[in-house]
């Protein structure tokens, strides 16, 4: 098999480069703004030897699972394109459901950006921003799904979606995690055009309609360290909503982890 676009994608303006292997995606993607690419450009490989999550952490790249990255060329102002995390979010949750029939509560989103399966990690994604010219900004969305391997030694328990359907490939989830994404992206600007209030009220509420952990104790591992409360949703703007005994304190960015997420 082979990766590809539907043409209903591909009419939608979006374009395909697919690689046996490579460094990074998200560093393709980043040569390519730098190179005067238009974006809409989706660039998958087999393999990465230097792929990455987010802090700079390493992201395992064995051959079989779905590395891709997504170039956008100013997609948004920069004071919103944090929701497109939430957006690609969306897309991986429809994309999964649809290849493995597999829906919510099993499968469920990690704030802010992972996808899990009965607990634990299946996808990630990385979010990342360039200044690629004067008044040009590019927007990368990385993304990895474990297929057919789950990786060990990782901070958060994985698992692999070939367990819930056995022969499922990379190119079929790339498939539908592209026409998942073209469709969540054009109704999130649709959205964000009509309702200038609350813009992005739309995506956050299908988002927490998947989400883990709403309701519950949760913890945060932050760079200044742990903090535990209860996760009441997500402001207007995508940040967490923690309500600990002096109120609900607003978090731009964390590690989440539940006390105990196989319930979840």
């Amino acid at each position: 098999m082979t990766v590809r676009l539907s043409p209903e994608t591909e009419a939608a303006g979006y374009r395909l480069l697919s690689l046996d292997a490579t460094g990074s995606t998200n560093d393709d993607a980043l040569d390519a703004a730098r190179s005067g690419d238009p974006g809409q450009l989706w660039i998958v490989a087999a393999e990465q030897h230097a792929g990455r999550g987010r802090h700079g952490r390493q992201w395992s790249s064995p051959p079989g699972n779905l590395y891709a990255s997504l170039l956008l060329l100013d997609p948004c102002e920069m004071a919103v394109a944090p929701q497109l995390g939430f957006v690609a979010g969306l897309a991986l949750h429809e994309a999964v459901e649809v290849v493995t029939g597999i829906g919510a509560p099993r499968l469920s989103l990690k704030w802010p950006n992972d996808l899990l399966l009965d607990g634990a990690k299946v996808s990630g994604l990385l979010l990342e921003g360039h200044s690629v010219e004067p008044g040009r900004r590019a927007i990368i969305i990385g993304m990895g799904v474990n297929v057919c391997y789950s990786p060990e030694g990782t901070p958060y328990p994985t698992a692999n979606l070939q367990t819930l359907k056995s022969g499922l490939t990379r190119e079929d989830v790339f498939l539908a995690l592209s026409d998942a994404f073209a469709k969540t992206f054009a109704a999130w600007r649709a959205s964000s055009r009509m309702n200038v209030a609350d813009p992005f009220g739309a995506i956050r509420r299908l988002w927490l309609e998947r989400a883990a952990g709403v309701g519950r104790e949760v913890t945060l591992r932050l760079p200044s360290g742990e903090k535990k409360g209860i996760f009441e949703g997500l402001d207007r703007s995508g940040r967490l909503q923690l309500k600990g005994p002096a109120g609900v304190e607003l978090v731009d960015a964390g590690d989440l982890y539940f006390p105990n997420f196989s319930t979840i």
